[in-house]
């Protein structure tokens, strides 16, 4: 957000199992970005659940040492919120109890909404709930593991348009036990395109009594979120590519859904001094998080362009910030900054993030023909479970 000011709504908590946050926000896990750094970072502007990039559940159980790292978390970082992807019922069950054996984590979340076609190809993510059977005895293996650490389930609306699944799976995941459901009001046909479709959150939440349903989709200011507790009735908000260069914006949403204490005492003024002096203590923070300068330098410059994204910053600064290899070449190219730069309104706003185009999701063969799970197709399953890659 700019320097607008906002009106502080009547406060909004959230709680999952026994978990209270200070405001109902949720940190979308996404692939390369919610590392350890970004979520303390966003922690140290707002409130919220910070939850970890995508793990593997075969990795994990196998202890790969990429996975393991992803899954250690800062002494700060509390709740502990672990995100995982599985497709086999005994892995994903084995490694819910790892992370409650181990004492991993304070929270865990099922993947179910990821549209990205490796993964939908294989019958994961967004593809995976079409298989009803499959879907209840992951949840509910899963949240029997979890014992009392609060699991909980994200999910899109389906494959596409003809292939709803989120009402079915809603409903298996309440009555599984799980701790809240969260939807991301778009179907993997569509990615991240066009607009969310908002009614859908509605739906769900009409059609889930028990526990909480959180909306994600098109989140991209805390007005946003307000709007979207507000039409849909929705317990909370799941926010991702909105805060793409914008830490900060856990700070106004805790602010403007009524947690004053947990944020700026004022709206932010994001100068472009603001704006660099985030964007140095997240590449401080990655620095120490890959416990390696070179390593943690190289990953901040992906996020160059949404930090700069409507400021005047030349196409030639901008490149020599997308090379950087130290915290001493950061510190001197933003000395070159014009730190008083003001906000600039609406050129800073909207989507961030690549939204793709609406396409026919990968699927396995014969994928849609039937809800039940095949023989054939529980064999392209097991495959899928041999991802190393840590998340």
């Amino acid at each position: 957000m700019g320097p607008v000011t906002i009106a502080i709504a009547p406060e909004r908590t959230l709680r999952i199992g026994p978990i209270e946050l200070d405001a109902p926000v949720v940190l979308a896990p996404m692939a390369g970005i919610t590392n350890t750094a970004f979520r303390r970072l966003c922690r140290e502007y707002g409130a919220g659940l910070y939850v970890s990039e995508m793990i593997t559940t075969r990795a994990l159980v196998e202890r790969n040492a990429t996975t393991m790292r992803l899954i250690t978390h800062h002494e700060s970082e509390t709740p502990r919120s672990i995100q995982l992807y599985g497709v086999d019922p005994a892995t994903t069950e084995a490694a819910v109890r790892l992370l409650v054996e181990d004492d991993r984590a304070d929270h865990i979340d099922l993947n179910f909404g990821c549209p990205v076609p490796k993964v939908t190809r294989k019958g994961g993510g967004a593809a995976l709930p079409w298989k009803i059977g499959l879907f209840r005895d992951i949840v509910t293996r899963a949240a029997r593991a979890a014992g009392d650490i609060p699991l909980t389930v994200k999910m899109r609306k389906g494959i596409d348009s003809d292939h709803l699944t989120y009402l079915d799976a809603g409903r298996i995941a309440e009555d599984a036990g799980v701790a809240a459901v969260a939807l991301h009001a778009r179907t993997a046909a569509e990615f991240y395109s066009g607009t969310a479709d908002w009614s859908a959150i509605t739906e769900l939440k009409e059609t889930i009594t028990s526990i909480p349903v959180l909306g994600n989709g098109d989140i991209w200011s805390a007005e946003d979120a307000v709007r979207m507790m507000d039409e849909t009735g929705c317990d909370g908000v799941v926010v991702g590519r909105g805060c793409l260069g914008r830490p900060w914006l856990f700070g106004d949403l805790a602010r403007t859904l009524g947690r004053p204490g947990a944020a700026p005492s004022e709206p932010v003024d994001a100068t472009l001094g603001f704006v660099a002096a985030a964007f140095r203590r997240h590449a401080e923070l990655l620095v120490d998080f890959f416990e390696d300068e070179v390593r943690g330098c190289r990953d901040i410059r992906k996020h160059v362009a949404w930090y700069l994204k409507g400021y005047p910053v030349g196409g030639e600064l901008r490149a020599a910030l997308a090379t950087v290899s130290s915290l001493a070449e950061i510190d001197d190219l933003l000395s070159t900054l014009d730190l008083d730069a003001p906000y600039p309104g609406a050129a800073a706003e909207g989507q961030r993030g690549r939204a793709g185009t609406p396409k026919r999701p990968a699927l396995p063969e014969h994928w849609l023909d039937s809800r039940d799970l095949a023989t054939e197709e529980s064999s392209a399953l097991a495959d899928a479970e041999l991802d190393h890659s840590g998340g």
